[in-house]
């Protein structure tokens, strides 16, 4: 179980680390001190939301029908903010549907 103390240190760097690839390596290099677990498991979550939103957004931009363009961006923007508004309270819930993916996938980030 996380204790206070690591989630109030990695809070800062949990946040950064929702501000796309560049947050997520500032967020990671000023962690690496601190090595907090909180930060880290948010790292995690970003990190795979940014590949995910990208491996996708090629694909889904060639559509022709703004409806599913649409859809996508609104998706996606739900996720983060959930992530992001859990990493603002100092809560580790997963995002939904992929976020247990994602922390098995990127398990070496720690």
């Amino acid at each position: 179980m996380i204790d206070n103390k690591d989630i109030k240190s990695g809070k800062r760097s949990a946040l950064i680390s929702y501000f796309y690839l560049l947050g997520i390596l500032v967020a990671y290099f000023t962690n690496s001190d601190k090595k907090s677990q909180f930060a880290y498991f948010h790292i995690r979550q970003s990190l795979g939301l940014w590949l995910s939103f990208m491996a996708l957004g090629y694909p889904i931009g060639y559509f022709d029908n703004w409806q599913i363009t649409f859809s996508f961006w609104i998706a996606f923007g739900i996720l983060f903010v959930y992530g992001f508004s859990t990493a603002l309270s100092g809560k580790m819930i997963p995002i939904p549907l992929v976020g247990n993916l994602y922390q098995s996938a990127f398990k070496n980030i720690k």
